[in-house]
């Protein structure tokens, strides 16, 4: 395909797309989740046809020479399968926000003014690797009233075009428009840089991978995009700290899962506590292989902590490594998390409510914990059902993005004849 070709393609499928949400923003919350749980019962049964699409991509991806890692994120297996599955039931379960009405008062005139939710219109979403994001943020967009624009990564086109196909099955039974769920099926970069042009016909951009994509569609996009480029998370331990809690949280931020967003990268340790807390702290992370890169003062605490690089602060690992720091107060603390972090999520540990409170109005981040792990940012366990990301931008989201983030407010009016004077 040439690029002309490419842009002709790319431009008449987010035009579709615009069309297609216009039917989608009215449709009842029982024909939505008719195609939700319709659409899980078809992946059921089209376990067979999936593992063959998606055994074209895993073979292609061995044969580049992708890492097992990539591998295993790329695999349909049945567990996966299963996921998506339950997440699409589990959409279908949550309320719908469209059409929600709030805040009404009655204005001195003689109307009434409030707001109605609506959707946003048509979500254009950039993703690598995972085929299983195809269904999830499908599965969102289409509960909140979107159209949704999906181009995934090459390495999981032919898995992302057989999710894309048994969707568009579904609508298609319940009489909607087809191109309410699209997959680009072009491989070739060209095709992004097509889909981030049409702001007349998308609304917003939403890129899920690694920090490189989500900075060349920033930098490239003319349509406003929800992202947070990397997830350089960190826990600070108060002087009144418990310091069980700390281990605990400690271990459970960064051991659980290191490679994901929401993991601990840094370990920030008040002075007076630090002789005490940060032997024991580092004595069951490195048990557990977590290699601790330090300040000056932290390394003549522990002798197993290595001296940190410049390079260390504020790097995002995604491995089982951290550093830490030992800080003569708070304000240390918070002053470091300004510089280093990247407004994803802070923790403190403190028995204080004095220092948790001015920890949770001064430190600027998506989600601010006190004596909880980084590890609870997730929409799932913030009750928002599900997610289709998270956004450390602040418009017009700010943290987890579930079915209420895929919509936005309009005003509405009611009068009885009145006119302005």
């Amino acid at each position: 395909m040439d690029s002309t070709q490419i842009e002709t393609t790319v431009v008449e499928m987010a035009r579709n797309a615009r069309e297609a949400a216009r039917h989608l923003a009215s449709l009842s919350t029982a024909v939505k989740n008719r195609i939700l749980l319709a659409t899980a019962d078809l992946l059921l049964e089209e376990r067979k046809s999936l593992a063959r699409e998606n055994e074209k991509d895993l073979a292609a991806g061995r044969e580049k020479g992708l890492s097992s890692a990539m591998l295993d994120r790329l695999a349909l297996s049945d567990k996966v399968i299963d996921s998506m599955v339950q997440g699409l039931r589990e959409v279908a379960a949550l309320p719908d926000p469209v059409g929600e009405i709030s805040d009404m008062k009655r204005r001195p005139s003689g109307i009434t003014v409030g707001r109605m939710r609506v959707p946003l219109g048509v979500v254009g979403m950039i993703y690598e690797s995972r085929p299983n994001v195809t269904i999830d943020a499908a599965a969102l967009c289409l509960k909140a009233g979107n159209g949704v624009l999906l181009r995934g990564g090459s390495e999981a086109i032919h898995s992302n075009l057989a999710l894309a196909a048994i969707l568009q099955r579904v609508l298609a039974d319940c009489g909607i428009d087809r191109a309410a769920v699209q997959v680009i099926p072009v491989t070739d970069r060209q095709a992004v840089n097509v889909m981030l042009a049409q702001e007349e016909y998308i609304d917003v951009i939403i890129p899920r991978g690694g920090e490189g994509l989500i900075r060349f569609v920033t930098e490239t996009s003319r349509i406003p995009v929800l992202k947070h480029y990397k997830g350089v998370c960190h826990l600070y331990v108060d002087e009144n700290a418990d310091m069980d809690m700390g281990v605990r949280i400690a271990m459970n931020g960064k051991v659980q899962r290191p490679g994901v967003c929401n993991a601990l990268e840094g370990m920030l340790v008040h002075s007076a506590i630090a002789a005490d807390f940060l032997p024991r702290v580092a004595g069951e992370l490195m048990a557990a292989g977590v290699e601790l890169r330090g300040c000056e003062r932290s390394c003549r605490i522990v002798p197993g902590i290595v001296p940190a690089g410049e390079s260390d602060w504020g790097t995002e690992f995604l491995d089982l490594i951290m550093v830490v720091r030992v800080v003569d107060d708070m304000d240390e603390a918070m002053a470091y998390i300004r510089r280093y972090g990247s407004q994803h999520t802070e923790v403190i540990v403190t028995e204080s409510y004095e220092r948790s409170q001015r920890f949770l109005r001064e430190v600027d981040a998506s989600a601010v914990m006190v004596n909880a792990s980084s590890r609870f940012n997730d929409g799932g366990e913030f009750g928002l059902g599900a997610e289709i990301g998270i956004s450390t931008t602040k418009l017009h989201a700010y943290g987890p993005m579930g079915l209420e983030e895929l919509t936005t407010r309009k005003f509405i009016v009611y009068g009885e004849g009145e006119v302005r004077g």
